[in-house]
């Protein structure tokens, strides 16, 4: 099922073609809304749910889980999960997330209902949204490792021309 594995650093997995399957600009860049509604498969194969949301950890700038409908008829009775980013692959031939995690385990996982989500500020919950999904914490990762020798310094604003695209300046 899996094939072509790109290694991704800060994210979730990307195997397939890739951009070969791909429609628009992903999938390495892709607009979260694209992904609303994506299919999510369990390593058994099975339909496990759809992705409902994307969650930002807005003061890192990171992904930080796709909440997953799993369950119920038509969003009613739906259990909902916080799978952490980097605990999926998207297959960009099957159009989907794989969850490597069996369909029972993700029966069994810790959820919340639409009207009741927890607090996923929370270090407590989340590590142990993590622990349950053998994922390490996307804050315990090193967001770049910046280097003097490399030129890193900041760029002020509008001191460069901006990049073009299609041949048309941005």
């Amino acid at each position: 099922m899996l094939n072509q594995t790109q290694t991704q650093g800060q994210g979730a997995r990307i195997v397939g073609k890739g951009s070969m399957t791909a429609e628009g600009p992903g999938p390495d860049v892709m607009a979260a809304a694209t992904l609303d509604g994506n299919k999510v498969i369990s390593s058994d194969g099975e339909d496990v749910g759809k992705v409902k949301d994307i969650m930002l950890d807005v003061g890192s700038g990171r992904i930080a889980y796709a909440v997953l409908s799993s369950g119920g008829f038509l969003g009613i009775g739906d259990k909902l999960l916080a799978i952490p980013w980097h605990a999926l692959t998207l297959d960009t031939e099957q159009k989907c997330f794989v969850l490597n995690m069996t369909a029972e385990g993700v029966r069994n996982a810790p959820g919340f209902d639409k009207d009741h989500w927890p607090s996923m500020a929370d270090q407590t919950w989340a590590t142990s949204v993590h622990q349950y999904y053998g994922s390490e914490p996307y804050w315990a990762r090193d967001r770049y490792e910046l280097r003097d020798d490399l030129g890193t310094d900041p760029i002020p604003p509008a001191s460069s021309d901006a990049p073009e695209a299609g041949g048309l300046k941005l």
